[in-house]
């Protein structure tokens, strides 16, 4: 995902890959019902008054809330009539979860994020462990599909995020921490009893895992962990201590709606994250959150605002619930990065985070 191109030549690719997407999800030929029935009511022509990516402003914030209201079939793209898709679940803790459908976006989002990384950071060959929610998690396949094109197989422990949330809702803390040990105890058997070489899981279930055995002396050569706020200090723990220095690891900023953002390569002793979204599909802003029409300045913290264009999914200025700092564009991606990421208004207000 890592790219060649200037910070100038970046948000001209932005720009026309925000035209073409556009165009396809407005026109009749290709577009979905809900988009093509949504322009009647715009008071703007997406096909004639979107010209770049910074015109994707016209469009108000998008309602998550009918992800979960609308049949997903409605998203179906015109073009893909009648090619079976899959349905994906995310967030939620009780009551009727978010959908979205897909159909290749996963497996091109975790190829790039493979090919990022290389071959040596997560052993080429090797098993993978996934510690997370499978079911109707994209997370599942995602993963499995990195397994595969690096040459492994995948394990699965499942973990259900909506169940821990809902025992930390309602106080049952001893029951949240004996189910998370009856995954932990999943974990560490598979681990121990195959040859597994690269893990995802969370930050808080690598640090559970890691008390019950050394990750490295078990063979474990690279982890891959996200859905957990990351603070700086936080994250030295996660590579001094529990890693012991001696596995790779690999922060990321993701979810069903955007992908995976991958975090920028850190210097000795630098542990604040930045991630960058797989631009041109998605498009990570930083916005004051009491306008969000304009962005923060760089360095300062203000609420995560995601658009994703790709020819699967459509969903413009969706307001995450998520706060970071603006961060510039580096060597490796020329557009803005997300800094140290956390729950929005996590410093007024309570946040629950579970294990995911």
């Amino acid at each position: 995902m890592s790219s060649d191109l200037s910070t100038d030549q970046a948000a001209a690719q932005l720009d026309a890959h925000t035209l073409e997407m556009v165009k396809w999800h407005f026109s009749p030929e290709t577009g979905c019902p809900y988009w093509l029935e949504k322009a009647k009511s715009l008071d703007f022509n997406p096909l004639t008054d979107i010209k770049s990516f910074a015109d994707i402003g016209k469009f108000d914030h998008f309602d998550d809330e009918i992800l979960r209201k609308e049949d997903p079939a409605v998203f179906i793209p015109n073009a893909f009539a009648g090619k079976p898709y899959n349905v994906f679940e995310t967030g939620g803790t009780t009551g009727m979860p978010k959908q979205r459908i897909g159909w290749e976006d996963y497996k091109t989002d975790y190829t790039e994020f493979s090919d990022h990384y290389g071959p040596d950071f997560f052993p080429a060959g090797a098993n993978w462990l996934m510690v997370g929610p499978t079911g109707p998690r994209r997370l599942r396949m995602a993963i499995e599909h990195l397994a595969n094109i690096r040459g492994g197989a995948c394990y699965f422990i499942d973990l259900d995020p909506r169940w821990v949330k809902r025992l930390i809702g309602m106080g049952e803390m001893k029951m949240a921490k004996a189910y998370q040990e009856h995954v932990i105890d999943q974990a560490a058997t598979i681990i121990r009893h195959r040859d597994i070489g690269c893990m995802f899981t969370t930050p808080k279930l690598l640090e559970s895992l890691a008390e019950r055995m050394s990750l490295a002396d078990a063979g474990i050569g690279g982890v891959f962990a996200g859905g957990t706020t990351m603070t700086p200090q936080y994250v030295r723990f996660i590579e001094e201590e529990v890693l012991e220095g001696k596995v790779n690891f690999a922060p990321t900023y993701g979810n069903t709606l955007m992908g995976l953002a991958i975090s920028k390569k850190r210097g000795p002793g630098e542990y604040s994250l930045t991630y960058h979204a797989p631009q041109p599909r998605a498009v990570l802003r930083i916005v004051n959150p009491d306008d969000t029409s304009k962005q923060m300045e760089y360095d300062e913290y203000g609420r995560v605002e995601l658009t994703t264009m790709t020819k699967e999914f459509f969903m413009p200025r969706f307001l995450e619930r998520d706060e970071a700092i603006r961060r510039k564009p580096c060597d490796e991606f020329p557009w803005d990065g997300v800094g140290d990421v956390r729950p929005f208004q996590s410093g007024s207000k309570t946040v629950i985070e579970g294990v995911y």
